[in-house]
């Protein structure tokens, strides 16, 4: 590498988990670390009000990469919270029935109809694979259906994810889902069917936490191992990129009045976003970033001034007659996330628009039994979360490889769940990180750049 004095640092936009880990395994190379919001973690954040504690909704850390595993022990190792490892306990709620999760593989509770129902139409699904008359499935639902029969995807697969997506699942592409949906085999789902619980199923069936309560532990470790106390490290909170010279290698920032020159830009803001603010991205970028869609909810913090009645850590509701898709409860996966005899909860709604009916909400609560009474919610706080999910619709797959080929070709790095503009985990995120610092480090050993 040249001298580090001769060359502009790295600068990385947003201090989410994908910017923080680039920061921190880019130690020893000058970089700036620039963040719109006040504070670092991205939705890997928590919030405290009342003596509760919320994470934006759900953020359980699943590891299974090595190097993840060390490096989170690294950074809890002299940290004053520890992390506990906790077994997953969810549950589906349908037909009022409360089942294990998932639900194509614990049928046992719902309506003899219903099951019957899914049970006949897997073995039609099952018996046309092996007859080879099933073809490739070109949207979700019909992934859905190929694997577990229209019952199944009747009953869960569709509403569910309608629900969660704002549309039909026929309007997206399986490309996402092969690692994160549970595939039982004919076995675990007809013995589910019979009562046999099947659990443990899907990447996530354990995860850890930080035993005093909230997410945000997690980047605000990462900041001080990575940022804090560094001669070579910046961080810079409140502040925005205005505009991306891609030619002229620099960036503008909110309150700065001169530019800033970068070595290597690593991104992890929003794809379209980035795209916005590159008016040197040809035509062809600019529409295929047009193209690009995605997912806003809001959720509600709720309070409650009682126990809850359930042990579950969040379940899956996919009935449409109720107004959430997911209901979580923080402290019982943690009990320090509320004052002792209390319960802090997230709900995911339906509606991504217009006032929430919070009567309607805390009645459904009461229910599908997450909550005794109505009155025993002390509080409900609305929030909205802009970028959610990426839909991976038809025009997903060309409009991304469009936009990051030419960001390679300018030497950009975009990055992390909005950057890459991907479905993944935070995990994920911390390895693109790591994958960013590298790729950085080979630009600045370049004399172009590395640029094509």
């Amino acid at each position: 590498m040249r001298d580090g004095s001769s060359i502009p640092p790295v600068i990385i936009l947003g201090a989410g988990l994908t910017g923080l880990s680039a920061a921190y395994h880019l130690e020893g190379v000058p970089r700036v670390l620039v963040e719109r919001a006040g504070e670092v973690g991205g939705k890997a954040r928590s919030e405290r009000t009342r003596g509760h504690t919320f994470d934006v909704t759900g953020h359980w850390l699943h590891l299974r990469d090595p190097r993840m595993q060390t490096l989170v022990q690294r950074l809890f190792a002299d940290e004053a919270v520890p992390l506990a490892r906790i077994d997953r306990v969810t549950r589906v709620f349908s037909h009022g029935a409360l089942l294990s999760y998932p639900f194509q593989a614990n049928l046992h509770g719902l309506p003899l109809d219903v099951v019957q129902e899914c049970l006949v139409e897997l073995v039609v699904a099952r018996e046309r694979a092996a007859r080879g008359e099933a073809r490739a499935p070109a949207t979700f639902e019909e992934f859905a259906v190929a694997r577990f029969g229209k019952g199944i995807a009747r009953h869960f697969f569709v509403p569910y994810n309608t629900k969660l997506w704002g549309m039909n699942p026929d309007q997206l592409t399986a490309d996402w889902v092969s690692r994160f949906i549970p595939i039982p085999d004919t076995a675990q789902i007809i013995g589910g069917a019979l009562g046999l619980r099947q659990e443990g199923l899907g990447y996530n069936a354990h995860f850890l936490y930080p035993e005093t309560g909230g997410i945000d532990h997690l980047p605000r470790a990462l900041r001080r191992a990575g940022v804090d106390g560094h001669a070579d490290a910046a961080l810079l909170l409140g502040t925005s990129v205005e505009e991306v010279d891609v030619d002229g290698r620099r960036v503008k920032l909110s309150g700065e009045p001169d530019w800033r020159a970068y070595g290597a830009l690593i991104s992890s803001i929003p794809l379209p976003e980035l795209i916005r603010r590159a008016p040197g991205a040809p035509p062809e970028v600019r529409a295929a970033a047009q193209r690009l869609r995605w997912v806003r909810w809001r959720y509600l913090n709720v309070g409650t001034r009682a126990p809850v009645p359930v042990d579950y850590h969040w379940v899956y509701v996919p009935e449409l007659r109720y107004p959430f898709f997911r209901v979580g409860v923080f402290s019982n996966a943690v009990a320090s996330m509320a004052p002792t005899g209390r319960a802090s909860l997230y709900v995911e709604l339906n509606e991504r628009a217009g006032p929430v009916d919070e009567r309607a909400v805390a009645n459904a609560l009461v229910d599908i039994g997450a909550v005794a009474r109505a009155d025993d919610i002390a509080f409900m706080e609305e929030r909205a979360v802009e970028y959610a999910y990426v839909v991976f619709d038809d025009a997903y797959a060309e409009a991304t490889r469009v936009i990051h080929d030419w960001l390679a070709r300018v030497g950009v790095r975009s990055c992390g769940r909005y950057g890459a503009w991907i479905y993944n985990s935070m995990e994920d995120s911390m390895i693109q990180g790591l994958d960013a610092a590298s790729w950085a480090r080979r630009q600045l050993r370049s004399p172009a750049g590395g640029r094509a």
